[in-house]
């Protein structure tokens, strides 16, 4: 497979263009091909070891929308943005997640699953005894915000406008998205769309710190 045609000016003006936006045109959907590829972009997104301990639900339900503004602290791009996406880690990670991806890369390498049980092992010790203090949630929760970052990118890559918002309570995210039984529980959520034209956030300048704050050279 070839590398993609992207330019360092073309990158550089999608992250520019990106903003957390702040109001969205409820009238403006994304087209089915763009959003296919935005979902894409969450199943290709890498892992800890490649085992992928999330859910990504797409809230399609205009109702259920409108019940989660209240529980996202009175956003309302919840409701108004044309897609919404939360994100949600796996709570209990066991040596059978570990066995059924071992399946999986079985399934799409052609390597048979036996060849695979050395580094099955490996993943099953830092599973059981992590070799620092470690909270499996915590750790699963880092893996979801490396998804929520390449969604967020290959949106703005397509024109596609995102906010992401930790401005949620997750235990009623849970509760209206039926999560509290599934062994899920979200942590962030995301809605896509385009921006409205009188966001005034769209035209604020970014507020960063300069590069020689915040990138040292070693060696």
């Amino acid at each position: 497979m070839n590398s993609p045609e992207l330019t360092p000016d073309k990158i550089l003006q999608a992250l520019n263009w990106r903003y957390a936006t702040k109001k969205f045109d409820p009238t403006r959907k994304i087209p089915d091909d763009i959003w296919n590829a935005l979902e894409e972009s969450l199943v290709l997104a890498p892992s800890s070891f490649g085992l992928q301990p999330w859910l990504f639900l797409i809230v399609r339900d205009p109702q259920v929308r409108q019940q989660l503004v209240a529980h996202s602290w009175g956003q309302k791009q919840v409701a108004e943005a044309s897609h919404l996406v939360v994100f949600a880690i796996q709570e209990n990670i066991s040596s059978a997640d570990v066995d059924r991806y071992l399946a999986r890369m079985s399934e799409v390498q052609g390597t048979p699953v036996e060849n695979l049980q050395g580094y099955g092992n490996v993943v099953k010790g830092f599973i059981a005894n992590p070799p620092f203090p470690l909270d499996m949630k915590e750790w699963a929760a880092r893996q979801v915000y490396i998804a929520l970052a390449q969604y967020m990118v290959a949106a703005a890559f397509l024109g596609i406008d995102t906010c992401p918002m930790e401005g949620i309570v997750p235990a009623k995210y849970d509760e209206v998205l039926g999560l509290s039984d599934r062994g899920y529980s979200s942590v962030v959520a995301c809605p896509a769309g385009y921006r409205s034209p009188d966001d005034k956030s769209a035209t604020r300048p970014k507020v960063r710190y300069p590069k020689s704050s915040v990138i040292e050279y070693v060696g």
